[in-house]
């Protein structure tokens, strides 16, 4: 094994700095996912690896890159990834790395961002305006030897992006595990228990029978497989394509796994563990293995309410008999703040 390399993954914002916001996704909340499940890859391909917060926490200009550097020091066999989910408009991925560093590792970043359905846009350097001899960045500027990338993954004011980041962040990491992998000359590898050899990402390109060709598949089995009713595909859409994969997302099933519990199966499919229990007519929060649970939450008939002054989300919750929690997973609230003329989906009782 290669132990040349370490690795320090930066979950970018958190705590009272939330990053960018819109279309249903909060950046300092999806960089965590990205980078918790970035760490956990690495673990298991055996690359030494470290994250610089892995809940909710807060961490300022000065005290992020000093996280850094308490990892595995300020060497030049350090590789820290930064990740963050872009605004103003664009559209694709973003890799920018260090003045002191070549493209090579941007470079390999965006390839494998764009075979996993992602819109390439550009890898890049950014110069201090009033120093154009320092990096743009802070976290780039003051991790002075490392070898530091900031990841973009698309933009979360571009509805089509925000979609694709919503359906897709799990294979974009897994991107980014693959290239920084094979960068650092580790052996890398997907085992059976990523289910992402289940699934195809669509590309420019390509057509429902050049990838049922690709998969010893019909077109009529993969629309099937998919309950596609016409033959538009959307780039950057997950196809199922492996007829013996489990279908929980197709289907509205998930079969019960070692390991699960109500409350973990209901956050994954962002119910309440009430409304699972009560779409499944459960009397007791007892799960077997192999036990299959409805997951569907259909929304399209569910009521819509929209925010006037003075309304607070305990007094709309009250008003509609619901928990404020169960108000807030549903409208993807991260906080108790409300916007006069803002919509709100009134869960079912």
């Amino acid at each position: 094994m290669n132990d040349k390399y370490k690795i320090v993954i930066d979950p970018g914002h958190g705590g009272s700095d939330s990053g960018a916001v819109g279309n249903g996704i909060v950046e300092k909340d999806l960089t965590l996912k990205i980078s918790k499940y970035m760490y956990d890859r690495f673990k298991e391909l055996g690359i030494p690896v470290k994250i610089t917060r892995d809940d909710d926490s807060t961490l300022d200009p000065n005290s992020r890159p000093k996280k850094v550097l308490e990892q595995f020091g300020n060497g030049r066999n350090v590789i820290v990834i930064s990740n963050h989910i872009n605004a103003g408009g664009g559209e694709g991925a973003e890799v920018i790395y260090a003045l002191r560093n070549n493209s090579k590792l941007a470079s390999m970043v965006l390839d494998e961002l764009e075979k996993s359905g992602q819109i390439p846009r550009r890898f890049y350097q950014r110069r201090l305006p009033s120093d154009v001899s320092k990096d743009y960045y802070y976290i780039i500027r003051n991790t002075p030897n490392n070898e530091t990338i900031i990841v973009e993954y698309g933009f979360l004011d571009n509805a089509k992006d925000a979609q694709k980041l919503k359906n897709n962040y799990k294979e974009y990491a897994e991107a980014v595990v693959k290239a920084v992998s094979n960068y650092a000359g580790y052996n890398y590898y997907l085992n059976s228990s990523n289910n992402l050899d289940d699934y195809y990402i669509v590309k420019a390109g390509d057509t429902l029978w050049s990838i049922a060709k690709r998969y010893n598949l019909t077109v009529d089995e993969l629309k099937k497989l998919n309950k596609l009713t016409n033959n538009t595909l959307t780039i950057g859409s997950k196809l199922l394509i492996n007829n013996n994969a489990s279908n929980n997302d197709i289907e509205g099933q998930y079969i019960v796994k070692k390991g699960d519990t109500l409350y973990s199966i209901a956050n994954k499919y962002g119910l309440t563990v009430d409304k699972l229990k009560s779409i499944n007519n459960l009397s007791n929060n007892i799960l077997s293995i192999g036990q299959s649970l409805k997951v569907s939450n259909d929304i399209s008939n569910y009521p819509i309410y929209t925010v006037k002054k003075g309304d607070t989300l305990y007094s709309i919750a009250k008003k509609f008999n619901v928990a404020v929690d169960e108000l807030k997973l549903l409208n993807n609230l991260v906080n108790n703040i409300l916007s006069i003329d803002q919509n709100l989906i009134i869960p079912l009782k």
